[in-house]
């Protein structure tokens, strides 16, 4: 491993920690004390260090003595209900000794899918910093509906990597890595598809959480294509921030691989597409390859029903998702131009936007 691999995380001076519900479900008070105390020593070294803490659901199910997670979804959002204000004291009582108060920030896609919503959300998180107050953020479970719940909170994480313009984002589970075919650690992965993918499994939860390993290593690859590294480390490890922070061999390190604007990212991961626009091969090679916008004569259907600047997926005639977009058209409009050369759209529709269905500007490939 190159000597220099980690050394992005011993600059890193804001990063955004995710730790899992199988961690905090192990010791609610002892394991958000460890980290506080780590936390506490990364400040003084000027860090500024994001949590996003799963965990109310499990609490909330412990709390109400249940014989397992629900598996309705009314269930999950009563005992996150009674589980985010346990949560949220253990964490309030952890960095007390420490003289640091906490923000709780809860959040669901919907809030990041709108670009509004979630550039308030990136003031708010600001000002927090700004009075040196430590953020704890975690999906808004008990109003969240299967339409614009996260899934894991290991997505959050990543998302919020980008909305507070992070260095490093450290996922702590409860394994020491990504282990490959023979069982053992990763410590370094270069390309997410081809070296992690593979052998991260299904990314089924545990009965406990809604991850799994695939799903980490999805939201690292999130990351990662922002141009920041990601770590999937050790929670139960002794230190394990500060010595990852340090440039130690611990877990699994996912080089940065890209430099998308934290704009695209956005339309790429945080905005939910609103329909969906099929498109050929030809109109597939100029987006993927050539870095082309997507004019309408390579569409072959819409689906779906939205208007001018929603975001849309970008799918081949395979069902493929390649990109996705602001549309330059609503769907109605998008149906009667498909298939035409741009110099027909303003004679078939009475007016003319821009020659392009999508400007490459607006276009984030997956």
């Amino acid at each position: 491993m190159s000597e220099d691999a980690r050394a992005p995380l011993r600059e890193a001076r804001r990063v955004v920690v995710k730790i899992g519900s199988r961690l905090l479900a192990e010791s609610p008070a002892g394991r958000p004390a460890a980290i506080a105390d780590q936390v506490a020593v990364l400040h003084a070294r000027g860090v500024e260090v994001i949590i996003v803490s799963s965990g109310a659901i499990a609490m909330g199910v412990r709390a109400l003595r249940l014989s397992a997670r629900p598996a309705d979804l009314p269930g999950l959002q009563a005992a996150a209900a009674v589980g985010q204000s346990r949560l949220m004291q253990h964490w309030e009582h952890a960095f007390a000794p420490h003289d640091r108060l906490i923000g709780q920030v809860l959040l669901t896609h919907d809030d990041l899918g709108d670009r509004r919503r979630f550039l308030s959300a990136r003031l708010t998180l600001r000002a927090l910093l700004d009075r040196k107050v430590v953020p704890i953020i975690n999906e808004n479970d008990t109003v969240a509906v299967e339409e614009i719940k996260f899934g894991d909170n290991d997505q959050l994480a990543a998302l919020v990597t980008s909305l507070v313009s992070a260095d490093a984002l450290v996922i702590l589970t409860d394994v020491d890595g990504v282990w490959d075919q023979h069982g053992v650690r990763m410590p370094i992965v270069r390309d997410v598809e081809r070296e992690a993918a593979p052998v991260a499994g299904a990314g089924k939860g545990d009965g406990v959480g809604s991850g799994g390993m695939a799903s980490k290593v999805k939201s690292a690859g999130m990351a990662t294509r922002l141009g920041v590294p990601c770590v999937i480390g050790p929670g139960r490890r002794a230190d394990v921030l500060v010595d990852l922070l340090a440039g130690a061999d611990v877990g699994t390190l996912f080089l940065a691989a890209g430099s998308v604007s934290r704009r695209k990212h956005w339309i790429a991961y945080g905005a939910k597409p609103a329909g969906r626009v099929t498109v050929d091969d030809g109109a597939r090679r100029a987006l993927v390859e050539q870095g082309r916008s997507l004019l309408p004569k390579g569409i072959t259907a819409i689906d779906g029903e939205f208007g001018p600047g929603d975001t849309v997926s970008v799918v081949t005639v395979d069902g493929r998702e390649v990109a996705r977009g602001l549309a330059a058209y609503g769907a109605v409009d998008l149906r009667r131009i498909r298939g035409l050369h741009s110099t027909d759209i303003e004679a078939t529709l009475g007016y003319r936007t821009l020659d392009e269905a999508i400007h490459r500007d607006d276009l984030a490939l997956l």
